[in-house]
């Protein structure tokens, strides 16, 4: 069995969103949008199990620290993925079905560290972890990290992402997606599910 995870958030992926111009350009270079809705629906027609992992927040950010650094001082300073608001939300053209799973509780980067992804997939007998969202670099590659030292085996869908440059995309997809994960485009990994 096999599981599609996405990071798909209104704020990067729609028009007016605070974070969308940061990764519009990496999103029309790959065609990463139209290219996920197109691979969701066609995984979903062979079986996979399409799983969300939103990062999401209150509204006071008491779930981080009072003084956080990094991406997450970004993420609070700039009211980003609150929970209550129209930009922590799953964009529309990636809403779940209603066979999908959504993951509760991602507080951080990593899909796994405060939820219960893992416990999902080997409850479900998944051991083949296919990964694609916001961003290349950020949420995609530590989620990608953490499944590969898991022992699953991982597929990471270099043009169903997108980070805030080119540049910094191309280096996850060429430097470090090949250490923990097998890089693929959206066609060669649908090809793997007709094989």
């Amino acid at each position: 069995m096999a599981a599609l995870k996405r990071h798909q958030y209104r704020r990067f992926a729609t028009p007016g969103g605070k974070l969308h111009d940061a990764v519009k350009g990496v999103m029309e270079s790959t065609g990463m949008l139209e290219k996920t809705v197109k691979l969701t629906e066609e995984a979903r027609k062979k079986g996979v199990t399409v799983i969300h992992a939103p990062i999401t927040f209150s509204d006071d950010y008491r779930e981080l620290s009072p003084s956080p650094y990094g991406i997450l001082a970004s993420v609070k300073a700039g009211g980003a993925f609150k929970a209550s608001e129209w930009g922590g939300a799953i964009c529309e053209t990636m809403k779940p079905h209603p066979v999908d799973v959504v993951v509760e509780g991602k507080r951080g980067l990593c899909g796994f560290a405060s939820t219960n992804l893992d416990f999902i997939l080997r409850q479900r007998g998944i051991h083949n972890v296919a990964l694609s969202g916001f961003l290349t670099n950020c949420c995609v590659e530590s989620t990608m990290r953490s499944a590969y030292e898991r022992g699953y085996n991982v597929l990471t869908l270099k043009d169903c992402c997108a980070a805030t440059s080119q540049e910094q995309h191309d280096a996850a997809c060429n430097y470090t997606f090949p250490m923990f994960s097998k890089p693929v485009t959206a066609d060669e990994f649908l090809q793997q599910l007709s094989d």
